[in-house]
């Protein structure tokens, strides 16, 4: 783009050399989420500190017609801060202030850049916590929680961070910053801009300031993990601990691929010969607890567990969770490559999907030749799946295998009345896929949203609508205007 080099001489006359990055191999730095499969190196890389600097260089992108990606730890797993080449990648990982704590109101005010975890560590000798956990809430940064809408483990009880998000600082595309919702306060009157913003995937404009919802520390908190010889005695004592009324903190599943990668990885030391095992955490009121554990353990045996392990200090309760939280990375002992999948389906569906999916793993490999296996890790309580399709890209065509089979599993998920993702989003890897969940009106709706906020299409460009609209085509970027029009038009009003 003819205007990105007058572009960046203006960012560096105005944030400086520190905050401008332009040599080419830096640059490259950034030139990938979580999802390393796409690829692209940035114009321009702009490490602002403070929302000054997030305002000047979108306004700056503005003047110049330049397009902007936000990008925040870049644990992404989507794409969704996937850079543009002729564009510039605002990565606000510098700005890592908690501004305010109100514990008598029960929030804080933090930047974008604050780790996760940092929040509940900061809070937590004053007995509070911040609930959403990403299993990478060590890193990943609440910018990126509130453009992806993020999860964690313990969303069967506390939810995402929608839920936890009371009000934020959006700096827009034109770049003014504006505050949406409400701050110590629980709600704000007029429409729910906070929940239209969360899970926008950068579409919308860049959360500077985030106000989130503290909670209490519970009384006490207990962790149990149940083996099974099968997957679907897990998952049916998953449903049977939710038709009881049973709110668990979390419920995991992890399958016998998954535990076999983990044991190589950080040695978890569950129990041997086990097909699947399901972690549950409760929390609460000490009686409570108690009496939740033991409902727990005795849904579990009568499941089919051949063994339930109950945490007995926080050392057991973290070697429990120590083999959950690192599956993922676990997954690379046992395959070169592997893509993360992210879809949901109803909990009562679970052995059926993933009877389905070992179908279409037992079919890949009879077909291709390549096998194909997928190692399931999965929010059981919620029935938000995150199968791991393993490959060796060394190999050639078996990137192309395991990638139908990891987009036949959203279908899966569609057809069984799911979505085609739960905390992930929808990005770049997702976005051919999104008609198979909305009609070509749903998506011009949606669309008439992001151009009210975004009518030039410069804030994250190319992502989460698929253009053209028809299934399996690669998404690129459209023009703004002639989508808001056609959408107007659709919905028969008059197009600003």
């Amino acid at each position: 783009m003819a205007a990105l080099p007058a572009l960046t001489a203006r960012l560096l006359d105005a944030l400086g050399p520190d905050a401008v990055v332009t040599d080419e191999a830096a640059r490259r730095t950034y030139e990938c989420d979580g999802l390393t499969h796409y690829r692209v190196t940035p114009g321009v890389v702009v490490l602002p500190t403070d929302a000054a600097g997030v305002q000047t260089t979108v306004r700056l992108c503005r003047e110049y017609g330049v397009p902007f990606v936000a990008r925040g730890s870049g644990t992404g797993l989507s794409g969704g801060a996937l850079p543009v080449a002729d564009g510039v990648l605002i990565v606000t990982s510098r700005m890592r202030r908690i501004l305010e704590v109100d514990l008598a109101n029960g929030r804080a005010v933090v930047e974008p850049g604050v780790a996760n975890l940092a929040i509940s560590q900061a809070v937590a000798g004053a007995g509070y916590f911040y609930a959403p956990d990403p299993s990478s809430q060590l890193v990943c940064s609440i910018g990126g929680n509130v453009a992806e809408n993020s999860g964690g483990a313990h969303c069967v009880k506390y939810g995402f961070t929608v839920h936890h998000v009371t009000g934020l600082e959006l700096c827009t595309p034109d770049g003014d910053l504006v505050w949406l919702g409400g701050g110590m306060a629980a709600e704000a009157p007029g429409y729910d801009l906070v929940g239209v913003v969360v899970g926008s995937e950068g579409t919308l404009g860049i959360a500077t300031k985030v106000a989130v919802r503290l909670l209490r520390s519970p009384q006490a908190v207990t962790t149990l993990l149940a083996a099974f010889a099968t997957v679907a005695e897990a998952g049916a004592a998953t449903s049977a601990i939710i038709a009881a009324g049973l709110v668990p903190a979390a419920a995991e599943i992890m399958d016998a691929l998954a535990i076999a990668a983990a044991e190589k990885a950080v040695n978890c030391r569950y129990p041997p010969g086990a097909g699947a095992v399901l972690i549950v955490e409760c929390d609460g009121p000490a009686a409570e607890v108690a009496a939740e554990v033991a409902e727990v353990t005795r849904l579990c045996r009568e499941a089919g567990a051949f063994e339930v392990r109950v945490a007995a200090d926080p050392a057991e309760r973290a070697e429990i969770w120590r083999g959950r939280k690192s599956a993922f990375a676990a997954v690379g002992r046992i395959s070169p490559n592997y893509i993360v999948q992210d879809g949901v389906i109803p909990r009562t569906a679970l052995a059926e999907v993933l009877a389905a999916i070992e179908a279409l793993t037992a079919e890949a490999r009879r077909r291709t030749g390549h096998d194909v296996r997928v190692a399931n890790v999965f929010h059981a309580g919620d029935g938000n799946l995150h199968p791991l399709v393993l490959y060796d890209a060394a190999v050639p065509g078996f990137y192309e295998a395991a990638e139908e089979v990891s987009g036949a599993i959203l279908d899966l998920c569609v057809a069984h009345g799911g979505s085609i993702t739960g905390e992930h989003g929808v990005g770049v890897d997702k976005a051919a896929k999104l008609p198979r969940m909305f009609s070509a009106d749903d998506l011009d709706t949606m669309h008439l949203v992001r151009c009210a906020f975004d009518p030039d299409g410069r804030a994250n460009p190319g992502k989460v609508f698929p253009t053209p609209r028809l299934c399996g085509e690669v998404p690129r970027p459209r023009s703004a205007d002639d989508e808001a029009a056609r959408a107007a038009e659709r919905l028969g009003i008059e197009a600003w």
